[in-house]
């Protein structure tokens, strides 16, 4: 689907309307050309609505509304998927209005009143808008026609069906898992495991988890089932990686220690070194009473094997939080850990923020690209803002501040700790051969960031596709990522369910993100009417933020990847429209509850599906070379300066600068050129192959046909040697012999020696006595004669004397089949 652009006539931008209004002191949303409005019931057939998926129904639809971000006017329908913004001639889905429910972050219905002069203000309606804000970086507008209820119906839509009463009334319960069918996440998780400790020969299934022999171990690390009924924690996996000389009871009352019950398990071990990249929560030290744990000082330790040489490994306990955020929970019965109760370790904090911090800055960063970019959600070009013809949005003084407000922002900032922070975790196990202990406060947020990003830096298994999707089951999902809460995804515990209210104001909180700009002077705005959103104080882009990370690694080791950019924006895409259900709830524990992975579709089977037309696939990366990126990368501090993320982030916003991979889409028309032309050259060599056969098979049948000429040419040859040789003999008893061309034969006798005889010509049709003459020339020369008077040559035309065959005509099959002495004949 393209990019809509801006339409040239059909309507009047709401910015020309509303200075048109200020300048003439008339005009307001009735001067707009407005489609025809036809009734509308709260459920509409899906007749010829192709366009819908399986199982997805319209539940509302509002005629002649206009997308206000680019002037377009169409039909809103409101489904049980998603919010779908159709073109209003040709019907076609533009981009831009059409989001998932899910996606939707909140939506606000917004009344603003033109400026007009004090005469015509009570006779000029307000205008009446819908804005919905994304969680994929987008702020929409819709306007609707005044003194009508068709905002009210889509509101009320958007209200039921972004919130359903129960987790079962989603849409990807409705749709079921159909084709895409999921397999069991806890096999995959165990799969992983036995890569990890080197039993990869080995195959997990549902009988290995039911039955409880899944605990397979290697010299250093075993897989325990310790927490296979989640008692121990409820946010683990069933299966956990620990040190085999720690016991399960010691497993036990090391996890007493640890906020939520997260202790320390391995993440990651290298399979040449042994040192072991692992995670946990907080340790649960207290501000005061400074507690310890014999049992997690023991399971530590166990982290940090001895080295082949026989020294002691060391140990960093890499805490992701500021330093000082780390000593302010000691109040509340956390903390830190001290290095002088762990053996050969050293405390290093990362200071990257929490989930609030992130929250806010992602809403500035989504307000700056909004406020700057190409179209805004207040309809209004950043070419013409503050009413100039200069370029880029105003005065050079406007374009520095716009600078100045993408730093306000602080999410490249945050972007560049977690990177920073992955990449030292990684040089200090790849370099130093060093294990790292790393958490936050629980565990499952900047925890899972630092962990799953150095693993990606370290393995390359983890940078291909089978690689990246059992990086995220295992560091996100397993050990439980709050999806339901960081992302707004359903969850089984009634919080993702039922969003809370927004108790409080922020940048994004009404709509002074757009229509409060008052640099035009084109809008006053009043509050707005209600606000829905998920719950703010749990809502922050954590993983957004990781697959961010991951996109600026792709940009500094563009071969090193087999996925393209293209397929994290794709996957991030699904993962936040919920149309699958792998990333519902909180834990691995709801998920099962829930029996999510068998009655909903799988996201990854889909992403694969997606895949199977080939190499030339826009999720391949064109550039990527496995061989040469077989290692860790170890990218230096120089090199962590991100950038904004095109295709993420500038899609909506600026959709023409977003097409920053255009580089890689050109090497990708050049792979599928080279594709088509190598299908060309096998399709030609297999035409000249078959030539080459039927040349082969034409010169064979030639060498036959000349074999056979030669072998007759022999034959006639041979065959006219006899000829001659009878024809001497036979003249040498006086007789005068012809042979035609047709094998018949003329004699004529002109004198016989033992009888003489009238000198008459004999043919093949001649009487008796030619026949006698013959009889006798034959008994009195012809050596084939027997003793007994009859004939060795009974083939021979001679020997034919009773039949009707008169004349000499020798049968020379007959000499062939005869041994006859060359002496018989002699040459000329």
């Amino acid at each position: 689907m393209n990019i809509p652009k801006h339409r040239t006539g059909r309507s009047t931008s709401l910015r020309d309307a509303t200075e048109s209004s200020k300048m003439e002191g008339t005009g307001s949303l009735d001067s707009l050309e407005w489609t025809k409005i036809e009734p509308i019931s709260r459920y509409v057939s899906n007749a010829n609505l192709d366009f819908l998926l399986e199982a997805e129904q319209v539940v509302a639809e509002g005629h002649g509304v206009v997308l206000v971000n680019t002037d377009d006017a169409g039909t809103l329908i409101v489904t049980n998927f998603r919010l779908l913004f159709l073109s209003e001639g040709t019907r076609n889905i533009i981009a831009l209005g059409t989001i998932p429910l899910a996606t939707i972050e909140k939506f606000n219905k917004i009344v603003v009143k033109v400026q007009s002069n004090a005469r015509q203000l009570d006779k000029i309606p307000p205008q009446r808008l819908l804005q919905v804000l994304g969680k994929d970086m987008r702020i929409i507008v819709f306007g609707f026609r005044p003194r009508t209820k068709q905002r009210r119906v889509i509101f009320d839509a958007l209200q039921r069906w972004i919130k359903p009463t129960r987790f079962w009334d989603l849409y990807a319960f409705a749709s079921g898992p159909s084709r895409l069918k999921n397999t069991s996440p806890q096999v995959r998780l165990l799969d992983e495991y036995f890569r990890l400790i080197g039993k990869g020969s080995y195959r997990a299934s549902i009988n290995m988890i039911e039955s409880g022999s899944f605990t397979l171990s290697n010299d250093l690390w075993r897989i325990s089932s310790v927490n296979f009924n989640y008692k121990m924690c409820q946010s683990y996996p069933f299966a956990l990686l620990v040190p085999n000389i720690v016991s399960d009871d010691e497993v036990l009352q090391a996890s007493n220690f640890r906020a939520r019950g997260r202790l320390p398990v391995v993440s990651w071990c290298h399979p040449g070194t042994g040192a072991v990249l692992a995670r946990s929560s907080q340790p649960l030290v207290g501000l005061m009473m400074n507690m310890r744990s014999n049992m997690d000082e023991k399971l530590v330790a166990a982290l940090c094997n001895k080295l082949d040489d026989g020294s002691q490994r060391k140990l960093y306990i890499a805490d992701a939080r500021p330093r000082k955020n780390a000593l302010a929970n000691g109040a509340m019965g956390g903390g830190s850990e001290s290095s002088s109760n762990y053996f050969q370790s050293e405390i290093v904090f990362l200071g990257i923020d929490n989930i609030h911090a992130m929250r806010e800055s992602y809403a500035r960063l989504r307000e700056y690209v909004d406020t700057h970019g190409r179209a805004s959600s207040d309809g209004m070009s950043s070419f013409l803002r503050h009413g100039a013809s200069t370029w880029g949005g105003g005065n050079l003084s406007s374009m520095s501040t716009s600078v100045s407000t993408l730093g306000d922002s602080g999410w490249l900032l945050h972007v560049q700790n977690v990177l920073a922070g992955s990449a030292w975790i990684a040089a200090r196990v790849a370099m130093e051969m060093a294990s790292v202990l790393v958490h936050c406060s629980d565990g499952w947020d900047r925890t899972s960031q630092l962990v799953s990003l150095a693993n990606l830096l370290l393995d390359p298994y983890y940078r291909t596709f089978v690689g990246f999707q059992a990086l995220i089951e295992k560091d996100w999902l397993a050990f439980g990522h709050p999806f339901s809460d960081r992302v707004g995804m359903p969850s089984l515990s009634g919080s993702g369910n039922m969003p809370s209210e927004l108790s409080r104001q922020s940048s994004i909180g009404s709509f002074s993100s757009s229509s409060m700009r008052q640099s035009s002077g084109a809008f006053t705005s009043q509050p707005p009417a209600s606000s829905h959103t998920h719950n703010s104080n749990n809502y922050s882009p954590i993983f957004l933020q990781w697959i961010d990370c991951v996109s600026q690694l792709l940009r500094m080791y563009p071969s090193a990847f087999e996925f393209s950019a293209a397929f994290l924006v794709d996957f991030l895409d699904c993962m936040l429209s919920c149309r699958f259900g792998n990333f519902f709830c909180n834990c691995e524990k709801e998920r099962l509850q829930g029996n999510v992975f068998e009655a909903c579709g799988c996201l990854w089977e889909y992403l694969a599906d997606l895949r199977t037309s080939g190499g030339s696939h826009v999720h391949y990366n064109p550039f990527y070379e496995p061989l040469k990126h077989n290692g860790p990368l170890l990218p230096p501090a120089a090199a962590l300066a991100p950038t904004l993320w095109p295709q993420f982030h500038l899609r909506w916003a600026c959709p023409e600068e977003a097409k920053a991979g255009e580089i890689e889409e050109q090497c990708r028309k050049i792979i599928m050129k080279n594709s088509e032309m190598q299908k060309a050259k096998e399709v030609a060599e297999r035409k000249a192959k078959e030539i080459m056969n039927a040349m082969e098979s034409l010169n064979a049948e030639l060498r036959m046909e000349k074999q056979q000429n030669n072998s007759a040419i022999s034959i006639a040859k041979r065959t006219s040697k006899e000829n001659m040789a009878i024809k001497r003999a036979i003249q040498s008893t006086g007789y005068k012999i012809h042979f035609s061309s047709n094998g018949d034969c003329i004699v004529n006798i002109e004198s016989n020696p033992l009888e003489a005889a009238p000198n008459h010509l004999y043919s093949s049709a001649g009487d008796s006595d030619g026949i006698n003459a013959i009889g006798r020339v034959c008994e009195t020369l012809c050596s084939f004669r027997s003793a007994d008077g009859g004939c060795r040559w009974p083939n021979g035309d001679c020997s034919q004397l009773g039949s009707q065959f008169v004349g000499l005509k020798a049968n020379f099959d007959a000499f062939d089949q005869l041994s006859i002495n060359d002496s018989y004949f002699k040459s000329e």
